[in-house]
């Protein structure tokens, strides 16, 4: 403001200085301030809380996703899957919100959980939940709404931010390890699409390799894409070697191998020492990658010192001429019928064992009846009784593990012949062990699939595994009088024992699981 304009002047020059103040501008910006200072704060304000109110929702995301990562971890598959993701959403993972002034507590707490059986579901958080523990995969956990009172937005009328919530979905990605990537055809897709693994233990299974190239079919097996490499070789590699070649495999979707090469069937049969030529690749010099079962009982014996599979006069194993050949499948050998017969392998069932086709009510499943009579006298042994097995009958794979228990006595050479029944390995270089830590030489880890429905033809990725299960291996695949080398016959023992983390001893697999977010 100009002091000029107000000095002692006439009357006469009152016209003068009100012109004169008209005219000075200094000062003025003031006004503008005193002006916009409203909008000024309001702007302030709104950005300040605006912060505030976008903070508070990642606090809350943050805690719905830490949430359901928490009880995706739970997610195994147990009876107590659900109780424990559940407890491990609202306890085990403990959030706190800094930003929320509504009076809650610091705390953000659960809104409710839900569990889905399959990825589709749970991405399209559908109302195609389930609560049963044993199916839920997923879960999608939701945390309860918080505010956020505004500090300076009121001055333009906003008062909260509103209720903020949040939800994530989450699932538990795992894979298994040290295991050959082998899977099987459900043979009972039809009519027991879960594949009910306690209805089957103890009871033969005829699997049959898939050599046509057309859709698979029940009771097929095949096997599994690893990163171990293309071709036969590859392949063998995995079915043969005692520390499997490649990655770990996914435990829930897998993609299977196109191609079906009987031959590599030679690297599965080192297990119970039985060498075909030209396995260096696959086995190294001297096979040593490839070890033979401490216990290599099998119904094959050996003529000279040949440890490949042969017929004639040649050296090698050999089927002999009296071998176990029942007529009925029903009725087990006489006694003189057993005397007459070689020193005997884990046999088929009954109804497999009695022709080439077999006529097993179940097609490729057994009944679980086999001729363990005739098994025993045959290798000099009267039939077991009391701590080994109780008043049941046996399985193969619990004799095959209390022969490997008692190997001095139980797993003796016989002659018979020009031939030698050899339970114990003589063609492998080292012998591995039965039980323990040990991987069970002659035990595979089988992914079950339902073939039919998810259209499995050569290459077929994502594909769902049903179960997978324990089997022991009977005997060598190769081309005998009532076999082919495309079988392979197994017994169920059951679920696979899935051992955690980095665990070597409690299973003959690993189990390495992470969750992870679906949405």
């Amino acid at each position: 403001m100009n002091r000029s304009c107000f000095l002692p002047v006439a009357a006469s020059g009152l016209r003068r200085a009100a012109a004169c103040l008209a005219r000075d501008e200094r000062g003025a910006i003031a006004v503008t301030y005193a002006l916009a200072l409203t909008g000024l704060v309001a702007a302030a304000g709104v950005s300040f809380d605006f912060a505030r109110m976008v903070s508070l929702s990642s606090e809350m995301h943050n805690a719905a996703d830490q949430a359901a990562l928490a009880a995706a971890t739970q997610l195994d598959g147990s009876n107590s899957a659900i109780a424990n993701a559940t407890n491990a959403a609202k306890t085990l993972v403990v959030n706190k919100t800094l930003l929320a002034n509504d009076g809650g507590s610091r705390p953000i707490t659960i809104a409710g959980l839900k569990f889905y059986a399959t990825y589709a579901d749970a991405e399209a958080s559908n109302a195609n939940t389930t609560t049963d523990p044993t199916k839920a995969k997923f879960v999608r956990v939701a945390v309860n709404a918080r505010q956020a009172y505004y500090a300076f937005t009121p001055i333009v009328g906003l008062m909260s931010s509103g209720d903020i919530s949040a939800a994530a979905t989450a699932g538990l990605g795992s894979s298994i390890c040290k295991v050959p990537p082998v899977f099987m055809c459900n043979p009972f897709e039809s009519t027991d699409p879960g594949f009910t693994v306690a209805s089957y233990v103890g009871k033969g299974l005829k699997l049959i390799a898939n050599t046509g190239g057309s859709n698979y079919a029940p009771g097929n097996f095949g096997y599994l894409e690893s990163n171990a490499g293309n071709g036969a070789n590859a392949v063998a590699q995995t079915l043969g070697q005692v520390v499997p070649p490649g990655d770990c495999i996914s435990a829930d979707t897998v993609t299977t191998k196109p191609g079906q090469q009987v031959s590599v069937l030679d690297a599965l049969n080192t297990r119970m020492d039985v060498y075909a030529n030209g396995l260096n690749n696959v086995c190294g010099n001297g096979n040593g990658q490839c070890p033979a079962s401490a216990n290599s009982r099998k119904d094959v014996e050996q003529k000279g010192s040949g440890c490949a599979f042969t017929t004639g006069n040649g050296a090698g194993w050999q089927q002999p001429a009296n071998a176990y050949a029942p007529s009925s499948a029903t009725v087990p050998l006489t006694a003189a019928q057993i005397s007459a017969t070689a020193p005997m392998g884990y046999p088929r069932d009954m109804c497999h064992a009695v022709s080439s086709a077999g006529v097993c009510t179940n097609g490729s499943l057994g009944d679980g009846v086999w001729d363990s009579n005739a098994y025993f006298k045959t290798n000099t042994a009267d039939y077991p009784s009391g701590s080994p097995y109780g008043a049941s009958t046996p399985t193969r794979y619990q004799v095959y593990k209390d022969e490997a228990a008692n190997a001095s006595t139980r797993l003796k050479s016989q002659k018979n012949g020009s031939l030698t029944s050899q339970p114990a390995p003589v063609c492998s270089t080292t012998a591995s062990p039965v039980g323990g830590s040990t991987v069970d030489r002659r035990v595979l880890s089988v992914a079950v699939i339902n073939c039919a429905a998810q259209g499995v033809n050569g290459s077929t990725s994502n594909v769902a595994v049903t179960k997978w299960i324990d089997v022991f291996l009977v005997e060598p695949s190769v081309n005998r009088a009532r076999t082919s080398q495309s079988d392979v016959y197994v017994e169920v023992i059951g679920p696979t024992q899935i051992g955690g983390g980095g665990d070597t001893t409690t299973a003959q697999i690993v189990r390495i699981s992470k969750p992870y977010l679906v949405n």
